[in-house]
């Protein structure tokens, strides 16, 4: 049985005449006669009842007919199901962020994605930046927001992933809100030379702890550590509790935590670069949807 006898079938039950079916149909009414003779043989029963006029459906043949429907409605279904998978208008998306995007631009990704694919289902897992390039390399995750700076470094020797820078930004000084240099709209560098630090661990391959211990060296000190904390959150948490100061990204200061004031650096600003990353030989249609809407909102 395939669709074809399916169709001639449902197209007889609406016109019950078989030469207003074979017209409908564009073929002879010969051959659509034997097709149905054929299908009724097939299921060892009869479809129609010939003795009557007009022609009528027989009790099974009513029942075949429901069914007949139900599946060409399936398949209908499925093709557009395809179609729009084909154009990357349904499926999922396994993205990988961290906390400089979810502070900066990620809000704007995902509310214009959402509008353009809302059948799209996009699974979001927090992961810092060393972790979304592992997630990636296994195949756990699409497509990540990480560090430029560790992203160039680990592509010196891996050629099996792309990257687009996405965002730039400034280093700032964290400061509790009581600290002496906290009344100062700029400070410099170097007159954090005695202060206690708060960093990221040094064996976390993230590259911020590496950046903002250059950034001290190039004015003169190494950065004393007094805690090391991973998230931006625990970071503010330590200033404000007085536990010592940190430099983080700009966009640190959408968390607003209270007790913590963000100063400028008064030395030409360091900069903080993040990229969007996933496997270079991934064709999926959603995730290059998903790079369109990124490129689209950061680079105009």
């Amino acid at each position: 049985m395939e669709l074809r006898h399916l169709r001639y079938f449902i197209v007889l039950a609406e016109e019950l005449n078989f030469s207003r079916a074979a017209e409908r149909l564009h073929m002879a009414q010969p051959p659509l006669s034997q097709q149905i003779r054929s299908l009724e043989n097939e299921l060892g029963l009869q479809l129609f009842d010939r003795t009557t006029r007009p022609l009528q459906l027989t009790p099974a043949g009513q029942v075949f007919l429901e069914k007949a429907r139900q599946v060409f409605l399936q398949v209908e279904q499925a093709m557009l199901s395809a179609q729009r998978a084909s154009r990357g208008e349904i499926g999922r998306l396994t993205v990988g962020i961290n906390t400089s995007i979810a502070n900066s631009l990620l809000p704007d990704i995902l509310r214009t994605f959402c509008k353009r694919f809302p059948d799209v289902e996009l699974v979001l897992h927090e992961q810092a930046s060393y972790q979304q390039l592992q997630e990636l390399c296994h195949r756990r995750i699409d497509v990540g927001f990480v560090n430029l700076h560790h992203l160039q470094n680990m592509n010196d020797n891996d050629d099996s992933l792309s990257f687009m820078p996405i965002l730039q930004e400034p280093f700032v000084i964290v400061l509790p809100e009581s600290h002496p240099l906290a009344g100062q709209p700029q400070v410099s560098l170097e007159a954090l030379a005695d202060e206690l630090f708060i960093l990221p661990p040094p064996h976390l391959p993230s590259g911020l702890y590496c950046q903002i211990v250059t950034l001290c060296q190039r004015v003169g000190f190494s950065p004393k550590v007094r805690q090391e904390a991973t998230w931006m959150s625990t970071v503010l948490s330590l200033v404000a509790g007085g536990v010592g100061i940190s430099l983080l990204p700009a966009n640190a200061q959408n968390l607003q935590r209270t007790g913590v004031v963000f100063r400028l650096i008064r030395e030409q600003s360091p900069i903080f670069q993040m990229a969007i990353v996933w496997r270079r030989n991934d064709s999926s249609v959603i995730l290059h949807n998903f790079l369109e809407v990124v490129r689209n909102l950061t680079q105009t």
